[in-house]
């Protein structure tokens, strides 16, 4: 895996990337060899088409990063890529179509674009298909043995199977065996074994216990035999962009990479977010008339929402919000989280909540300095109380402030239990480990998919 802005991408995800920007610029290189044939070296050797034939494929990247075509997790049934490519090709038609009504300087000539585009829709499908095969080829992939058991070891395995862009495929499993079953001795006759036969590329050490379990000796032999040793937290952590709860240890944490919170690093990150806050209030501020004259005729009480949320080192500070609730929601049932279908949540409120618009107010806490841009979501006294004493390390959360938008928000739902506020920690716990301009940045990006397609709203 290549590590980019503090997060770990498969080479074969990079490898992807690479054959589509390929595919496109060989597309519309050729369209220009179509269309001014004996001419078309003039074409190549301006600097301005060349330049606007980049533009598009920044375009068509993103919008296939918009479309999801990026994440092969989500493409599970057969053939479903296909009419997501000639969707998206059919979105950057109208895309280029307006950009060339608007401003005719931006066509490198007359019908390139609608030639480029015919022959995109057959190359990127073709491309893809080619893709898909080469994953798969056996000589290209890594035979993987996971020695350990328990909650740790079953994500593991469980990351590996449905990502298929790691390269890596588990030959086998200790855990099989039964939990009592994996002791130093069974796993060291394993690792002998593996030896012997030289049967798999990467061993995977993700044990409950390696003091009293992890042979040693076996897994130095194993390591000078030229058998990469993968250690599961620190795998896991690259793999899914989270940080393992149940059986991490301090000492983890206290040696390993990252937490490194400087000063003079934090002064530069409130900056940042203060600097990203007034602009967005700046674009925002059209919006707040109307979106104040929607919450009035919705429902009577108040514009605004205030609530008291914890921030750094422990410190509660009143977040604001647009009121997306009936004033009285919490009259009988008291500090609750949002729901599907929450009654609590009025027609005006449940869009606002769904586009983010309720969110806007707390770009004056940013502004304050109660919050930053991005960080862990601030959650309630109440339920910071007992989250605490439920989830072990959850006070680390704490150690940075918090954002209106984060990791946890742009991977995972809203969340309203107990397991979800453990699986957000996980991701809460990876950014402040990981945390950089760069994180920030692609966190940022995320984050209008996030919006645009209206997940994680409650």
């Amino acid at each position: 895996m290549i590590r980019l802005f503090n997060l770990y991408f498969p080479t074969r995800t990079l490898v992807l990337l690479g054959g589509e920007i390929a595919t496109i610029c060989a597309s519309f290189a050729l369209a220009i060899l179509i269309r001014f044939r004996g001419d078309s070296g003039l074409v190549f050797n301006d600097r301005h088409a060349l330049w606007k034939i980049l533009a598009v494929v920044t375009l068509a990247l993103l919008c296939s990063h918009y479309m999801e075509l990026y994440d092969l997790r989500t493409l599970t049934i057969p053939g479903e890529m296909y009419p997501r490519i000639l969707t998206l090709v059919g979105v950057l038609s109208l895309l280029l179509a307006v950009l060339t009504y608007f401003f005719p300087e931006f066509a490198v000539g007359r019908n390139v674009f609608l030639t480029g585009l015919c022959i995109l829709s057959l190359t990127w499908i073709l491309w893809r298909w080619a893709y898909e095969r080469l994953i798969f080829l056996p000589e290209l992939r890594e035979r993987v043995y996971l020695l350990g058991n328990g909650e740790r070891a079953r994500r593991i395995l469980e990351s590996i199977r449905t990502r298929a862009e790691l390269g890596m495929d588990v030959v086998g499993w200790a855990g099989e065996a039964g939990i009592e079953a994996v002791t130093s001795e069974s796993l060291g006759r394993i690792c002998q074994d593996l030896g012997n036969n030289r049967s798999v590329d990467r061993i995977i050490v993700a044990l409950k216990d390696r003091r009293a379990a992890m042979p040693v000796n076996e897994l130095l032999k194993l390591r000078l035999q030229g058998i990469r040793i993968d250690e599961g937290t620190s795998l896991l952590e690259k793999v899914s962009g989270q940080i393992e709860l149940d059986e991490l240890h301090p000492s983890w944490l206290i040696f390993g990479d990252g937490f490194r919170l400087s000063q003079s690093h934090q002064l530069l990150q409130q900056i940042y977010s203060t600097l990203m806050a007034l602009i967005l209030s700046i674009l925002t501020f059209p919006l707040l008339p109307i979106i104040v004259i929607l919450i009035k005729l919705g429902s009577p009480g108040p514009v605004l929402y205030r609530q008291k949320r914890v921030g750094l080192r422990g410190r509660s500070f009143n977040c604001y919000k647009f009121r997306s609730m009936r004033p009285d929601a919490e009259a009988d049932s008291g500090p609750t989280w949002a729901c599907d279908d929450d009654p609590r949540i009025t027609k005006i409120g449940r869009f606002l909540r769904y586009t983010r618009l309720d969110e806007i107010p707390q770009l004056w806490n940013v502004i304050r300095g109660d919050m930053e841009f991005v960080g862990p979501r601030p959650e309630r006294p109440e339920f910071v109380e007992w989250l605490t004493r439920e989830i072990p390390y959850y006070g680390l959360r704490h150690t940075v402030p918090p954002g209106v938008t984060g990791w946890a928000q742009v991977c995972y739902k809203y969340g309203n239990t107990l397991e979800d506020a453990k699986e957000k920690l996980r991701y809460d716990l990876y950014y402040i480990k990981n945390r950089s301009f760069g994180l920030d940045t692609m966190i940022l990006f995320q984050t209008i998919k996030t919006v645009l397609l209206g997940r994680g709203a409650q």
